[in-house]
Protein backbone atom coordinates (compact mmCIF):
# COMPACT_ATOMS: atom_id res chain seq x y z
CA UNK A 1 0.00 0.00 0.00
CA UNK A 2 1.22 3.25 -0.86
CA UNK A 3 1.94 5.63 2.00
CA UNK A 4 -0.09 8.71 0.23
CA UNK A 5 -3.13 6.14 0.32
CA UNK A 6 -4.98 5.25 3.33
CA UNK A 7 -7.90 1.49 3.39
CA UNK A 8 -10.95 1.88 5.38
CA UNK A 9 -12.88 -1.43 5.72
CA UNK A 10 -16.26 -1.29 5.92
CA UNK A 11 -17.66 -4.52 6.45
CA UNK A 12 -20.19 -4.56 9.56
CA UNK A 13 -18.96 -1.67 11.18
CA UNK A 14 -21.08 1.74 12.30
CA UNK A 15 -21.18 3.91 9.45
CA UNK A 16 -20.89 7.32 11.40
CA UNK A 17 -17.57 5.33 12.34
CA UNK A 18 -16.66 4.85 9.20
CA UNK A 19 -17.46 7.90 7.81
CA UNK A 20 -15.72 9.98 10.63
CA UNK A 21 -12.43 7.91 9.34
CA UNK A 22 -13.01 9.31 5.87
CA UNK A 23 -12.86 12.88 6.94
CA UNK A 24 -10.03 12.42 9.41
CA UNK A 25 -8.27 10.68 5.99
CA UNK A 26 -9.15 13.70 3.43
CA UNK A 27 -7.81 16.06 6.27
CA UNK A 28 -5.00 14.59 6.01
CA UNK A 29 -4.94 14.54 2.27
CA UNK A 30 -4.82 10.65 1.43
CA UNK A 31 -6.18 9.13 -1.20
CA UNK A 32 -8.84 6.62 0.15
CA UNK A 33 -9.46 2.96 -0.73
CA UNK A 34 -12.96 1.66 0.77
CA UNK A 35 -12.98 -1.95 0.90
CA UNK A 36 -15.49 -4.71 1.49
CA UNK A 37 -18.28 -2.09 0.92
CA UNK A 38 -21.54 -4.47 1.15
CA UNK A 39 -23.44 -2.41 -0.76
CA UNK A 40 -23.58 -0.28 2.78
CA UNK A 41 -25.73 2.67 3.32
CA UNK A 42 -24.78 6.49 3.53
CA UNK A 43 -20.83 5.58 2.64
CA UNK A 44 -19.44 8.83 1.97
CA UNK A 45 -21.26 11.50 2.81
CA UNK A 46 -20.45 15.12 2.89
CA UNK A 47 -16.91 14.84 1.93
CA UNK A 48 -14.78 17.67 1.23
CA UNK A 49 -13.09 19.63 -1.71
CA UNK A 50 -10.18 17.45 -2.85
CA UNK A 51 -10.90 14.29 -1.73
CA UNK A 52 -10.14 11.45 -3.92
CA UNK A 53 -11.92 7.97 -2.69
CA UNK A 54 -12.53 4.80 -4.42
CA UNK A 55 -14.84 2.35 -3.39
CA UNK A 56 -14.10 -1.53 -4.57
CA UNK A 57 -17.89 -3.03 -5.20
CA UNK A 58 -20.79 -1.73 -4.83
CA UNK A 59 -22.82 0.64 -2.68
CA UNK A 60 -25.91 1.07 -1.48
CA UNK A 61 -28.23 4.24 -1.11
CA UNK A 62 -27.06 7.48 -1.25
CA UNK A 63 -23.41 6.84 -1.55
CA UNK A 64 -21.54 10.50 -2.05
CA UNK A 65 -24.51 12.82 -0.94
CA UNK A 66 -23.57 16.04 -0.37
CA UNK A 67 -20.28 16.12 -1.83
CA UNK A 68 -18.58 19.45 -1.64
CA UNK A 69 -16.02 18.79 -4.05
CA UNK A 70 -14.44 15.45 -4.03
CA UNK A 71 -13.60 12.56 -6.69
CA UNK A 72 -15.78 9.73 -5.99
CA UNK A 73 -15.16 5.96 -7.66
CA UNK A 74 -17.55 3.60 -7.54
CA UNK A 75 -16.41 0.05 -8.83
CA UNK A 76 -19.69 -1.50 -9.49
CA UNK A 77 -22.95 -0.67 -8.66
CA UNK A 78 -24.85 2.16 -6.41
CA UNK A 79 -28.03 1.89 -4.90
CA UNK A 80 -30.54 4.87 -5.05
CA UNK A 81 -29.63 8.81 -4.93
CA UNK A 82 -26.32 8.51 -5.46
CA UNK A 83 -24.85 11.85 -4.84
CA UNK A 84 -28.09 13.62 -3.75
CA UNK A 85 -27.84 17.37 -3.19
CA UNK A 86 -23.91 17.27 -3.90
CA UNK A 87 -22.60 20.92 -4.73
CA UNK A 88 -19.30 20.00 -6.50
CA UNK A 89 -17.07 17.40 -7.20
CA UNK A 90 -17.10 14.30 -9.35
CA UNK A 91 -18.63 10.94 -8.88
CA UNK A 92 -18.56 7.86 -11.09
CA UNK A 93 -20.42 4.32 -11.36
CA UNK A 94 -18.93 1.76 -13.08
CA UNK A 95 -22.24 -0.14 -13.32
CA UNK A 96 -25.67 0.66 -12.92
CA UNK A 97 -27.45 3.34 -10.73
CA UNK A 98 -30.22 2.71 -8.83
CA UNK A 99 -33.54 5.56 -8.25
CA UNK A 100 -33.06 9.38 -8.20
CA UNK A 101 -29.57 9.52 -9.33
CA UNK A 102 -27.94 13.25 -8.45
CA UNK A 103 -31.32 14.32 -6.91
CA UNK A 104 -31.65 17.94 -5.46
CA UNK A 105 -28.10 18.33 -6.54
CA UNK A 106 -26.68 21.65 -7.55
CA UNK A 107 -23.12 21.05 -9.28
CA UNK A 108 -20.67 18.75 -9.99
CA UNK A 109 -20.63 16.05 -12.44
CA UNK A 110 -22.35 12.41 -11.92
CA UNK A 111 -21.13 9.84 -14.27
CA UNK A 112 -22.94 6.64 -14.56
CA UNK A 113 -21.12 3.88 -16.95
CA UNK A 114 -24.24 1.44 -17.11
CA UNK A 115 -28.06 2.30 -16.81
CA UNK A 116 -29.96 4.19 -14.07
CA UNK A 117 -33.21 3.85 -12.63
CA UNK A 118 -36.54 5.76 -12.30
CA UNK A 119 -36.54 9.80 -11.72
CA UNK A 120 -32.37 10.45 -12.55
CA UNK A 121 -31.66 14.10 -11.75
CA UNK A 122 -34.98 14.55 -10.37
CA UNK A 123 -35.30 18.34 -8.62
CA UNK A 124 -31.60 19.18 -9.76
CA UNK A 125 -30.62 22.78 -9.39
CA UNK A 126 -27.65 22.39 -11.27
CA UNK A 127 -24.43 20.06 -12.86
CA UNK A 128 -24.51 16.92 -14.93
CA UNK A 129 -25.31 13.60 -15.44
CA UNK A 130 -23.79 11.68 -18.08
CA UNK A 131 -25.45 8.40 -18.24
CA UNK A 132 -23.77 5.88 -21.05
CA UNK A 133 -26.31 3.77 -20.91
CA UNK A 134 -30.43 4.26 -20.77
CA UNK A 135 -32.32 6.37 -17.66
CA UNK A 136 -35.00 5.05 -16.51
CA UNK A 137 -39.03 6.05 -16.05
CA UNK A 138 -39.46 9.95 -15.59
CA UNK A 139 -35.88 10.74 -15.16
CA UNK A 140 -35.45 14.47 -14.99
CA UNK A 141 -38.73 14.95 -13.10
CA UNK A 142 -38.85 18.94 -12.32
CA UNK A 143 -35.39 19.65 -12.98
CA UNK A 144 -35.03 23.63 -12.35
CA UNK A 145 -31.21 23.41 -14.20
CA UNK A 146 -28.12 21.66 -15.28
CA UNK A 147 -28.40 18.99 -18.06
CA UNK A 148 -28.71 15.05 -18.04
CA UNK A 149 -26.90 13.29 -21.02
CA UNK A 150 -28.19 9.88 -21.81
CA UNK A 151 -26.33 8.03 -24.61
CA UNK A 152 -28.57 4.72 -24.41
CA UNK A 153 -32.40 6.21 -24.85
CA UNK A 154 -34.59 6.62 -22.17
CA UNK A 155 -37.91 4.84 -20.47
CA UNK A 156 -41.30 5.93 -20.34
CA UNK A 157 -42.16 9.95 -19.04
CA UNK A 158 -39.30 11.10 -20.05
CA UNK A 159 -38.67 14.73 -18.77
CA UNK A 160 -41.94 15.12 -17.33
CA UNK A 161 -42.59 18.58 -15.44
CA UNK A 162 -39.15 20.21 -16.08
CA UNK A 163 -38.54 23.82 -15.46
CA UNK A 164 -35.32 24.68 -16.45
CA UNK A 165 -33.19 21.56 -16.78
CA UNK A 166 -31.99 19.86 -19.99
CA UNK A 167 -32.51 16.57 -21.23
CA UNK A 168 -30.24 14.86 -24.32
CA UNK A 169 -30.83 11.46 -25.30
CA UNK A 170 -29.24 9.79 -27.72
CA UNK A 171 -31.24 6.55 -28.84
CA UNK A 172 -35.14 6.13 -28.39
CA UNK A 173 -37.04 7.55 -25.84
CA UNK A 174 -39.89 5.34 -24.79
CA UNK A 175 -42.69 8.28 -24.23
CA UNK A 176 -42.27 12.19 -23.19
CA UNK A 177 -43.78 13.14 -19.96
CA UNK A 178 -45.90 16.34 -19.44
CA UNK A 179 -45.04 19.41 -20.54
CA UNK A 180 -41.99 18.63 -22.90
CA UNK A 181 -41.19 19.65 -26.43
CA UNK A 182 -38.11 18.27 -28.12
CA UNK A 183 -35.70 21.29 -29.46
CA UNK A 184 -33.51 21.03 -32.76
CA UNK A 185 -29.98 22.14 -30.76
CA UNK A 186 -28.14 24.88 -32.14
CA UNK A 187 -24.19 23.73 -32.60
CA UNK A 188 -23.23 25.85 -30.10
CA UNK A 189 -25.10 23.30 -27.43
CA UNK A 190 -24.00 20.70 -29.52
CA UNK A 191 -20.37 21.85 -28.35
CA UNK A 192 -21.35 22.66 -25.00
CA UNK A 193 -22.80 18.55 -24.49
CA UNK A 194 -19.16 17.75 -26.52
CA UNK A 195 -17.40 19.61 -23.93
CA UNK A 196 -19.14 17.58 -21.34
CA UNK A 197 -18.46 14.59 -22.59
CA UNK A 198 -15.08 14.88 -23.92
CA UNK A 199 -13.37 14.43 -20.45
CA UNK A 200 -14.61 11.20 -20.45
CA UNK A 201 -14.00 10.20 -24.17
CA UNK A 202 -17.59 9.62 -24.94
CA UNK A 203 -18.00 12.28 -27.93
CA UNK A 204 -19.37 10.88 -30.52
CA UNK A 205 -20.02 13.49 -33.28
CA UNK A 206 -22.02 11.07 -35.07
CA UNK A 207 -25.29 11.22 -32.48
CA UNK A 208 -28.21 12.42 -33.33
CA UNK A 209 -29.55 14.15 -29.98
CA UNK A 210 -32.85 14.91 -28.83
CA UNK A 211 -33.00 17.85 -26.85
CA UNK A 212 -35.57 17.92 -24.55
CA UNK A 213 -36.96 21.10 -22.64
CA UNK A 214 -39.79 22.44 -20.80
CA UNK A 215 -42.82 23.50 -22.65
CA UNK A 216 -43.68 25.91 -19.97
CA UNK A 217 -47.22 25.51 -20.42
CA UNK A 218 -46.96 24.13 -15.74
CA UNK A 219 -45.36 27.50 -15.48
CA UNK A 220 -48.55 29.46 -15.68
CA UNK A 221 -51.10 26.72 -15.57
CA UNK A 222 -54.66 27.50 -13.61
CA UNK A 223 -55.08 25.07 -10.94
CA UNK A 224 -58.16 24.09 -12.26
CA UNK A 225 -56.92 23.05 -15.72
CA UNK A 226 -56.07 19.20 -14.76
CA UNK A 227 -55.18 18.33 -18.46
CA UNK A 228 -52.09 20.66 -17.51
CA UNK A 229 -50.64 18.38 -15.63
CA UNK A 230 -52.13 15.28 -15.76
CA UNK A 231 -51.54 12.68 -19.06
CA UNK A 232 -54.70 12.89 -20.32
Amino acid sequence: MSTDEIVIEVGERHIREINRDMQKACAAGKKIRVVDTLSRHNLGIGLPPGADLHFEGSVGYYCGGLNTGSTITIERNAGWAVGEGMADGHITVGGYAGMSVGAAMIGGTIHVKGDTGPRCGVAMKGGNIVVEGKIGYQSGFMAHSGKIIALGGAGDSCADALWEGEVWVAGDVKSLGVDVIIEDPTAEEVAEVDAILEPLGLVDTSRNWRKMVSGQRLWYFESRDASAWLMI
